[in-house]
């Protein structure tokens, strides 16, 4: 079994809480033969809307060489980014990766768009079902701005609003009266050799899930990562074994790892 987890942050996002060689030595542990490094890269300002032009490479690469010398020997590793919020601004997106030799790029939304004032979706509020409906178009309207766009290998966390209502509220909604919405951002993404990830979300529900695994199957799609969104070491590898046996479930035969860019096709 081919082991790799293409979701992990360091102390270079702001909220990584592991050195990569820390991640490299968990991933190692944890008997992974692959890691990929995807620290969150935002056009704007953590916590904030304000607009953010730049990005610490210089200390990115510095921790991946070091992590390379410590464990290279034992893992392979990847230089990944997940680019956040690329709907605010496609320029400004551009010019943050500009020049960066990047083997993976995540595309993710974290907002909960116009209609909500692009409030972080960690801040949706207790409320009821048509509440949550709303976020969760709002957030779609983004998501399709950003597969539209396209710039990116895979696109992150696609039920990522769910991590915020049913876990800290305790609900139980799903996607399903948005499967349609859901459909249209695969039929965009599946011609231009976009893939999705399968967000295993440390254990709790994957993002996204079976229905929607299974929709993107159906339509063709091949390209899919595994990611574990780790944010401290302990967490590094969580649950990549049981997703990659969901996938199994789903009709997947492989799972896809990147090297510049290109898709790696490992068997599951």
């Amino acid at each position: 079994m081919y082991l790799a987890d293409y979701h992990v942050h360091s102390t270079c996002s702001p909220d990584g809480h592991q050195t990569m060689a820390q991640a490299a030595e968990a991933a190692v542990r944890q008997g992974l033969r692959e890691l990929c490094i995807t620290d969150h890269v935002d056009t704007i300002h953590w916590g904030t809307l304000a607009p953010r032009d730049d990005f610490d490479w210089e200390e990115s690469r510095r921790q991946f060489h070091e992590a390379q010398a410590l464990w290279g020997d034992r893992i392979t590793l990847r230089r990944g980014a997940e680019l956040g919020e690329a709907q605010l601004s496609f320029d400004r997106a551009d010019r943050l990766l500009a020049g960066e030799e990047l083997d993976f790029v995540i595309g993710s939304v974290h907002l909960s768009g116009k209609k909500f004032a692009n409030m972080d979706l960690y801040y949706i509020e207790k409320g009821s079902e048509a509440y949550y409906d709303s976020v969760i178009d709002s957030y779609l309207d983004d998501v399709l701005a950003l597969a539209r766009w396209g710039r990116f290998q895979v696109l992150g966390h696609l039920t990522l609003p769910l991590r915020y209502i049913n876990e800290q509220h305790g609900e139980h909604m799903t996607f399903r009266r948005h499967m349609d919405r859901v459909e249209e951002i695969f039929r965009t993404i599946i011609p231009q050799g976009v893939g999705i990830e399968c967000n295993t979300n440390r254990g709790n529900e994957p993002l996204p899930g079976e229905e929607i695994l299974r929709l993107y199957r159906s339509l063709g799609g091949e390209i899919i990562t595994l990611g574990s969104d780790a944010h401290r070491p302990e967490d590094v590898g969580c649950f990549i074994r049981q997703r990659q046996e969901l996938l199994r479930t789903c009709g997947f035969r492989h799972f896809t790892t990147f090297e510049r860019g290109r898709p790696q096709f490992q068997a599951l």
